[in-house]
């Protein structure tokens, strides 16, 4: 139901579950729970004096309520709505989609373990979130010298050659590519894998002693020693990490300090009384919520997408209302976990110890933030001065083409506000004319008069768009569906990607802003020139100067938005030209080659073999694949 909060909110259940604020735009700006819907709106309202009364309530136009069974339920709806609208006044881990994770590929006969930032695959099993990287890709290393599982990439091990790779010499592989190892012995390392990752580290200790002791007694003594080895590395690495005794068993200890407007979580997991990682992770807190929501908002998130939760998580004082958290993270764990502050002994002084850090943590963050921010400024204030400018650029735009040989041609255009990226009014184009003003086909492929492709005529065709949306977002209401914010803001810098050439074809197309004050320039890559209109040579900044660097990074992360761009719609034609209109391939069979080669490429460079190799292909299919693709001449 909608309801108008000013005249309406009596109306609201008094019964547990979760309401939904809007704005006039209707997007969701905050989403809680309670145990009454009615009371939690009101005191929103009856309490002015906080950050969240002063900034939240009067931007609430709608009020939206979810009534469930239980305050378990409530959290558990409330995290959901929080992922899907990401609401501004809401605690969020940032970036929560990058986090790193460890997965294997459990769905392959000799699978992988690897580095991933995606967790999609239903038949993998993914370890994390981890918050450092460098820290994953070190464990990785640690588990590829005990337990040997393949570093090859592709659903089988091997490479083309058919001779085991480097890897088996130096003792990091046991080649299942060659046969070397039995699939059933292969698995058993990779069962050890997923022990170490879920904390058995006992488990493991025992089955390489016992491994290392029967190898002894059949007199297999290389075998032997490769195992004590490897019980060696697992025992130092066990042993670094000892913080409590084993009694203390499995844990994790969750510490939270709180600031203006954020908020840092530590994670310190311990399993059978070794720290076997600590994460860090920073949360945007703008309503100014108190250590007790950010730890109970924090631990709903984290234990969302972790792979495992264990029974026990030790917190501070301050999250004293448990029950209901422990039962939605029991529903999740399909078993009993018990939240609960530390008295005494070990579990105290690791709770204190994640306290002190992410106490120092946020102190951190808050130089690093100080520190760019006094960065941006410099770069900033040294760019007006370089160009002669009346105000500070607050807000740069840049662009630049990508195209190989006039075919799928894209521009890319990418906004700097306060010398920091603004992702969200980053925008692509297709470009459509060529230099003669005929327009691109509908792959993207375009005939030039002068046999190649003309960057000119393609960047003023884009920055006559850019000019003209502008000009159209100036009769859209900020209301309206079609209001595009990137389009309706007027920069004061624009950057184009190239020389002389580039900028006279930027100066006609952007002479409407041009009029309204807007300084247009262009920055060649040869030795980093400066282009500006009505000086006959070019600005050489010094390489060393902020200004110089805010440009290059400008400059750089436009070309890196439309080279993705690009890459991603010569591959999409390259994939339809190849395999589109082929006898008996249609897209489930088209998705399987591709995910058995990897690319179009590969594709094109099989035999009939491996073509008759695709699961799911049969032998005469992949004779007249065979066939089809070399008979053209691709």
């Amino acid at each position: 139901m909608s309801i108008t909060p000013a005249d309406k909110r009596r109306e609201l259940p008094d019964e547990p579950g979760v309401y939904l604020f809007r704005n006039e735009r209707g997007r969701v700006i905050y989403v809680g729970k309670a145990k009454s819907i009615r009371k939690r709106v009101a005191s929103h309202f009856s309490n002015p004096s906080t950050r969240a009364g002063r900034d939240l309530v009067p931007m609430i136009d709608q009020i939206e309520a979810l009534v469930v069974q239980t305050e378990a339920e409530a959290l558990l709806a409330e995290q959901t709505f929080i992922k899907q609208y990401k609401p501004r006044f809401n605690i969020r881990l940032r970036d929560d989609k990058s986090y790193p994770y460890i997965a294997i590929s459990l769905d392959e006969d000799f699978p992988r373990v690897y580095f991933t930032r995606e967790r999609h695959r239903r038949d993998r099993a993914y370890f994390g979130p981890f918050s450092n990287a460098k820290r994953v890709r070190s464990t990785l290393d640690v588990l590829g010298k005990v337990f040997m599982f393949r570093s090859c990439e592709g659903p089988e091990p091997g490479r083309r050659s058919g001779s085991p790779c480097l890897d088996y010499y130096i003792k990091r592989c046991e080649a299942p590519c060659v046969g070397y190892v039995s699939r059933e012995d292969y698995r058993a390392g990779i069962d050890g894998v997923i022990a170490f990752l879920s904390g058995r580290y006992r488990e493991i200790e025992r089955a390489l002693d016992d491994s290392m002791r029967e190898a002894a007694a059949e007199q297999r003594f290389e075998d032997a020693a490769r195992e004590r080895n490897r019980l060696r590395a697992v025992r130092s690495l066990l042993e670094r990490q000892r913080v409590a005794n084993e009694a203390v068993g499995t844990l994790d200890a969750i510490a939270v300090a709180v600031g203006e407007g954020e908020a840092n979580a530590q994670v310190f997991q311990v399993r059978d009384g070794v720290l076997s990682d600590r994460q860090s992770f920073y949360l945007d807190n703008e309503a100014g919520g108190d250590v007790a929501e950010v730890a109970e908002a924090f631990i709903l998130q984290y234990y969302a997408s972790a792979m495992m939760i264990p029974p026990l998580l030790i917190v501070q004082r301050e999250l004293q209302s448990t029950d209901a958290l422990a039962q939605a993270l029991g529903e999740r764990r399909g078993g009993q976990v018990e939240i609960r502050a530390a008295e005494r002994g070990d579990k105290r002084r690791i709770l204190e110890l994640a306290d002190r850090n992410a106490r120092l943590a946020l102190d951190q963050e808050k130089l690093r933030s100080e520190r760019r921010r006094q960065q941006r400024v410099e770069a900033l204030d040294g760019l007006q001065h370089a160009l002669s400018l009346d105000t500070i650029p607050l807000r740069i735009e840049c662009f630049d083409i990508s195209t190989l040989m006039g075919t799928n041609t894209v521009a890319s255009m990418v906004v700097f506000e306060g010398g920091a990226p603004k992702k969200s009014d980053y925008r692509r184009f297709k470009v459509f004319t060529s230099g003669n003003g005929e327009r691109a086909s509908e792959n993207g492929e375009r005939a030039f008069s002068n046999g190649g492709p003309d960057d000119f005529a393609a960047m003023e065709e884009v920055l006559g768009r850019r000019m003209h949306r502008w000009q159209q977002q100036r009769e859209v209401s900020p209301h309206d569906k079609e209001y595009d914010p990137s389009f309706a803001a007027l920069p004061n810098v624009v950057v184009i990607d190239g020389g002389k050439g580039q900028l006279s074809a930027g100066l006609r197309a952007l002479q409407g802003f041009r009029e309204r004050g807007v300084t247009v320039i262009s920055l060649a890559k040869r030795i980093e020139e400066v282009f500006i209109p009505g000086r006959a040579e070019p600005l050489r900044l010094a390489h060393d100067t902020p200004e110089l660097q805010l440009l290059q990074r400008v400059r750089d992360e436009a070309h890196r938005f439309a080279i993705t761009h690009h890459r991603i719609r010569r591959d999409r034609a390259m994939t339809a030209s190849i395999l589109d209109g082929l006898p008996g391939v249609g897209p489930a069979r088209k998705r399987a080659l591709l995910q058995h080669f990897g690319s179009p490429d590969a594709i094109l460079a099989a035999s009939r073999e491996e073509l008759e190799a695709v699961p799911g292909l049969s032998g005469k299919l992949a004779r007249e694949l065979h066939r089809e693709l070399h008979k053209s001449g691709v």
